[in-house]
This record gives structure tokens, C-alpha cells and sequence, in this order.
């Protein structure tokens, strides 16, 4: 060993020694910044369900902040090796002062390239990490292009490995192969470790096998996505050329309506075949008892024809996580609404930190929870999550149900580039440029729900929606492709859904599942197209997502499980008339608050922190109050749509309110004719009665 080998091992070793100091300094303080301004996601709960849990979220911070430590003290080590190859290079001496200073300029300059790439790419992930208003970052996302930024890395990558080569040629030139190897090998496992958190693997095709007597089944869903943003549905907008492409060859259904417009109790029907009241289902703030359904649901029922079934998503689906549907594999996060799991998301500040680094490989793998982070949607991972389940599954001999379902186009709306950018105005200078403002915060969610319309930059909120919807557009387009490419499509039924609608302001109030006067959140996309009939089919008929699971069981000749209300829709798949109308019928969901346009007199009940609880503390499931389950219920908005009318009912503290619309001559639903039509009124109020008592 020379004694440059011999300094060199002496200067890493001090090196890596300050790299942990500057880690351990740096994640103090974001630790303690944390801490002070400690604000967790989800609802608040009561402060004596969080006292129980002082320990765990101990536990939480305890490793988010290892997580920190570890990514800091990796970013500064770069700075150290840098420095050591520089003694190599220019032969002078380890100075622990300089060393601080390399180390520490190396944390800030990687810290401020992810910062910067995220900047640009994911704006709405650091919107959802952070306390900070966004507009403070205007001005620099204006200088970004994805241009600027491959030239930084071209620069920052070159400028690395220029001196870190001209270090090793010294090293090998002098002999000093110790030294040599050293850095060497600490280089290259940088490399690969950068590689692999940066690897989006992308499948293959696969070369279909299995048994081709019976079709494969591929539900692919977008959280939130509204009916009329569908070509075809009348909106100016082109958005979804795919969606209109495969429609185009399908049967697309323009008039589907959920039973409540929520996801847990919308995705439970749709997969049962059987409305709220009868799988038990009503919200989302499920007790533990509720999650084991009283009824047979689509992936067990197939399970037993011999299908492989599987689900993924990102966070929009968690809730099948907590519901016993019977799929076979899932790749999706655990259940949000549990206050483990958000107690584990941590606070704010050093999950900004984390979530900078974390949205790839190892953060899925070793904080799935920051990966996951509520807020942030994943839809191109999701839509390689599908590909990859696909190939996986059709490499077995039986056929498959898979179910896909993304948060694109769900609240804040925070798709990726360009999506964000495609239609919404460049100059615009509000809270909204990345996404919908103030809600990232629980109390600011709830106190957001009850503001009126001028509160809110609707044309940008829009603006930012419809991105999402192209995005969603073109991520299905990339699944079909595959789909084709393995020589899947002429075999598999695919079905494109929706869990419910958005409202932007048209009966006074924004969001899901709030209003049962309109349509917007209650209507959904439905299109099923089976390879065997490329007939192409629009039905303006009212269907249900009730009918989704038997329509699909009768698609595969399989027999409908006797305990489902819906009915299947395959005669309109073959162009036969309806025997009769369907009726529709829907619920809202649990307000957070008193909305606008709330009629007087209106039944109610607290707002949302204070009907929540954890009844059962070792799961950490988050549920509604026992006290309040009755009330919410009755408190509930409800509508009957069966052919071109609806009537609405709406609960008061002495009698309701009941509204009729027609929706052929007044699809917005602002005039109330019940005056003008009581037989018409008397006849729905009666199967709506027989439904809400049933």
C-alpha cells in the first residue's frame, strides 16, 4: 500500500465521517422545522385518539427521519468524494473545514436538482409536501424547460465525471490502486443506485397464451372523470381521441349513473352488482365491521369460474385495500382513511424532503406511503403497474380480470408535464397555476367546501381538470397498444369507468357526491367494448354501474351470483331495445360541511371532525362515530331517474323537498316542473321510497 493509498482510505473514511455529521445536522432541521410547524395529513381526530398513538408516531418520525438521514448523508458523501479525488488530482491536504464545505455544497446542489426537476415535472407534488404557497416558486418555474434542465444535468453529471476521471487516471498513472479501486467502486455503485431508483421499467409484450374460449376482462378507471368530458358527450374540447377511437368499435353507455358518488361505496356496488344499502357500504369512513360485504363480489365470483384477478392503482384506490373483494394479487397502498398510515406520511417539511427523492423504485418499495402520497397522482406509473400486471397474468394458462384505477383526474388535479400546462393560460398568476389551491391542509378541505364560487378561479381549476383528462386519454392509449402488441385485444373485454363525476359550481357547490340535483357527479363514462361484436353502439337508456358486474358475467356466459340487483346490459350491446326503463337511483355522500345552496331547514349533522373516531385502535381504521351513522344516512340528498324524468329529495328537519326535472328538455336540471306533471311525480316518489326504505 502506498501512502496515497494509504490517505486516500484515511480521507474517505473522515470524509464519510463528516458527510454523517452534515446528514445528521441537516435532518435535525428539518426535523425540528417539522416538529414546529407539525402539521399531519387526513382529518384531525380527537386529541385523545392521537395521544394513544404517541408512541407510534414516535415510531413514524423515528423513520422518516433514518430515511432522511440516509438520503442527505448519500448526497453529501458525493461532495466528499469529490473532494478526496480532488487530493488525488491537485495533491493537497484533507482540511475537515473544506471537507464541510464540499460536503454540504453536494447536498444542496443534488437537493436543489431534484427540487427544480420536480419543479417542472410533478409541481403538484410539491404543492401537496409542503406549507408553502406556490407562487414563490413562480418565477423560477418560468426560467425551467425541459431543455435547461437536461443541459443542467449535462453539465453537473460531466463536471463530476470529468474530475472524478482525471482523479482516477492520476491515481492509476502513480500506481495507487488502492486508492484507485477505492473510488472506482464507490463511484460505480452511485451509478447503479441512481440507476435503479430512476428505472421505469417497461414490459415487453408478451406472447399470449391461456384459454382463449373465454375472454379476459380489463376494467380501467379514472377517479373523478365526468361524462361530458368524453368526445362524443358534446364538450368543445377534444380530450380523449382514445376514448373515441375504442368507442368507436364498443358500446358506449351516455347516461350511467352511480348510487352514491363516493369511491368506497361507488367501486363496492359497481363490483357486487348490488346498491349502498344492500353490501352496507355508504361512505367512506367504513367501521371494521363493514369491511367484510355481505355479498358476493365480482373478482371472488370469478375466481371460482378460473380466472386470475388482480387490481393496482395509486392512492384513489386504497379503499379496495380495506374490503374483501377477493382479488388475487394487488398492487395499490394500504387504506388511507387510517390514521396509522397518515401518522406514518409525517410532517410536512421532511416529507417534502423525502417525497423529492422517493417518487421511483425504492420509495414504492421502502416508504410506500410517501410514494403513494394522497394528492399526488401516479398516473404513468400506474398505467406501467397495468402493463406489467398484464404480462404477468397473461403468461398462465387460465384468463384474467384485471382492474386498473387512477387518480388522474381526481381534487387537487395535479397532473404531470405538459398536462398541467396544455389549456391552461401561462400568465395566469393565482393560487391554482399547478393545481387547485388550499387544499392540502384537512381544515382548509372542509372550510373550501362551503365557499362560494367566487372564492375560486374556476376557468383555471377547468383548465387544469381537462388536463387531467388528456392525460388519463393518453395513458389508456399506451395500455390498449400493449394490449394489441401482445396479441391480447381481439381476446379481452375492455371496460373504461368512472367511481363518479366532479361538480365546478352548477348547483352551487363543488366536488363529489354534494348534489343530487344535477347530474354532474352521479353520471359517469361507461363504454365496454367486447372484441367478439365490434358493433359500434351508443345507448342513451339509463343503466347503472349496479349492472356492470352482471353485464360482464354474462358476457363470459358465466351465471350472475342470485344476490345482485343490477340486470346485464349485453341486449344493448347487441342493439335490442330495453323491455322497460331502469331506474336510477342515487344518494350523496358525507358532507364536510354546510354547503352552499343548502335549502333551509336542511337536516344535518356536525361537520366532519367531529363524526370521526378510531374504534379500533390496533387497526387504526378512521369511521364514523356509532352516534352519527343513522343521522348521515337520513340526512342524505336522493334522486330517482327513470327515462327522461328525475326527482330529487331532499331531507328537512320538518317534512322535504321534492324537485322534478326533465332531462331531455332540461339536462342541467334548473326547472322544477313537479307543479306541472304530479302523476309523473307521485310515480317516482314512490319507487324512490321503496328504494330508500328497502
Amino acid at each position: 500500500m502506498t501512502d496515497t493509498d494509504r490517505l486516500i482510505l484515511q480521507s474517505l473514511a473522515e470524509g464519510f465521517g463528516v458527510s454523517l455529521l452534515v446528514g445528521a445536522v441537516i435532518t435535525l432541521l428539518m426535523l425540528a422545522k417539522s416538529l414546529r410547524d407539525f402539521a399531519r395529513t387526513g382529518p384531525q381526530i380527537a386529541e385523545g385518539v392521537l395521544s394513544h398513538y404517541r408512541l407510534y408516531l414516535a415510531y413514524a418520525l423515528g423513520r422518516l427521519t433514518f430515511y432522511a438521514f440516509l438520503i442527505s448523508t448519500l448526497m453529501a458523501f458525493v461532495g466528499s468524494i469529490l473532494y478526496v479525488g480532488g487530493m488525488a488530482l491537485l495533491g493537497y491536504d484533507f482540511d475537515i473545514t473544506v471537507a464541510i464545505v464540499a460536503a454540504s455544497s453536494s447536498l444542496l446542489v443534488l437537493s436543489g436538482r431534484q427540487f427544480l426537476r420536480k419543479l417542472l415535472y410533478s409541481p403538484g407534488l410539491i404543492a401537496s409536501s409542503s406549507h408553502y404557497s406556490m407562487t414563490h416558486f413562480y418565477a423560477l418555474w418560468e426560467q425551467l424547460t425541459p431543455a435547461r434542465l437536461r443541459a443542467l444535468d449535462i453539465v453537473l453529471w460531466g463536471a463530476t465525471a470529468a474530475w472524478l476521471g482525471a482523479a482516477l487516471v492520476s491515481l492509476a498513472g502513480a500506481a495507487d490502486w488502492l486508492g484507485f479501486g477505492l473510488i472506482l467502486c464507490i463511484s460505480l455503485a452511485y451509478i447503479i443506485v441512481m440507476s435503479l431508483s430512476a428505472w421505469q421499467r417497461e414490459p415487453r409484450p408478451v406472447k399470449a397464451r391461456g384459454d382463449r374460449s373465454r375472454p379476459n376482462i380489463i376494467m380501467i378507471g379514472a377517479d373523478t372523470l365526468r361524462a361530458d368530458r368524453v368526445n362524443g358527450m358534446g364538450y368543445p374540447r377534444e380530450l380523449t381521441p382514445t376514448l373515441e377511437a375504442l368507442a368507436g368499435r364498443a358500446t358506449r353507455f351516455t347516461d350511467c349513473y352511480v348510487p352514491c358518488a363516493r369511491t368506497a361505496p361507488s367501486l363496492a356496488s359497481m363490483l357486487t352488482g348490488t346498491w349502498p344499502h344492500t353490501h352496507g357500504v355508504r361512505d367512506n369512513f367504513l367501521s371494521p365491521a363493514d369491511t367484510h360485504l355481505p355479498v358476493a363480489a365480482l373478482p371472488d365470483i370469478l375466481r371460482r369460474q378460473g380466472y386470475r384477478t388482480a387490481a393496482v392503482g395509486d392512492w384513489a384506490i386504497s379503499d379496495l385495500n380495506k374490503l374483501d373483494f377477493g382479488f388475487e394479487y394487488t398492487e395499490m397502498p394500504h387504506d388511507q382513511w387510517n390514521i396509522k398510515y397518515l401518522l406514518r406520511q409525517g410532517p410536512k417539511d421532511i416529507r417534502l424532503f423525502l417525497s423529492l427523492f422517493t417518487q421511483n423504485l425504492f420509495g414504492k418499495m421502502l416508504l410506500p406511503e410517501i410514494y403513494y402520497l394522497g394528492g399526488h397522482p401516479l398516473t404513468e406509473e400506474v398505467g406501467r403497474d397495468t402493463r406489467r400486471m398484464i404480462a404477468r397474468l397473461a403468461q398462465r394458462d387460465e384468463p384474467f380480470f384485471l382492474m386498473s384505477f387512477m387518480a388522474t383526474t381526481h381534487p387537487p388535479f395535479a397532473s404531470k408535464y405538459p398536462y398541467y400546462t396544455m389549456y391552461a393560460d401561462r400568465e395566469y398568476r393565482g393560487e391554482s397555476k399547478f393545481a387547485m389551491a388550499r387544499l392540502r391542509d384537512p381544515f382548509e378541505i372542509i372550510r373550501r367546501q362551503g365557499e362560494p364560487k367566487t372564492e375560486f378561479d374556476l376557468d383555471q381549476i377547468i383548465n387544469l381538470y381537462d388536463g387531467c383528462v388528456k392525460n388519463f386519454d393518453d395513458e389508456l392509449k399506451r395500455i390498449l397498444d400493449y394490449l394489441e402488441d401482445s396479441g391480447l385485444s381481439d381476446n379481452t373485454v375492455v371496460v373504461i369507468f368512472s367511481d363518479h363525476g366532479m361538480e365546478f359550481f352548477e348547483h352551487e357547490t363543488w366536488g363529489q357526491g354534494n348534489s343530487a340535483i344535477g347530474d354532474f357527479s352521479a353520471r359517469v363514462p361507461l363504454i365496454i367494448a367486447d372484441p367478439r361484436n365490434r358493433q359500434q353502439q351508443t345507448v342513451s337508456s339509463v343503466v347503472r354501474t349496479v349492472d356492470l358486474a352482471p353485464t360482464l358475467l354474462d358476457l363470459i356466459g358465466a351465471p350472475r351470483d342470485g344476490g345482485m340487483e343490477g340486470v346485464s346490459l349485453a341486449r344493448f350491446m347487441h342493439g335490442e331495445p330495453a323491455d322497460e326503463d331502469l331506474p336510477a337511483f342515487y344518494e350523496t355522500g358525507v358532507w364536510l360541511t354546510d354547503l352552499p345552496g343548502t335549502p333551509d331547514g336542511h337536516l344535518r349533522y356536525p361537520s366532519l371532525p367531529e363524526l370521526l373516531e378510531v374504534p379500533d385502535k390496533a387497526s387504526g381504521m378512521i369511521s364514523l362515530k356509532p352516534e352519527f351513522q343513522d343521522i348521515v344516512v337520513a340526512a342524505k340528498d336522493r334522486m330517482v331517474r327513470l327515462g327522461e324524468w328525475k326527482l330529487t329529495y331532499q331531507p328537512l328537519e320538518d317534512g322535504s323537498i321534492y324537485q322534478l326535472f326533465n332531462i331531455r328538455e332540461d339536462p342541467a336540471c334548473r326547472h322544477n316542473v313537479i307543479d306541472r306533471n304530479p302523476e309523473i311525480a307521485a310515480r317516482l316518489k314512490s319507487k324512490l321510497e321503496c328504494w330508500m326504505h328497502d
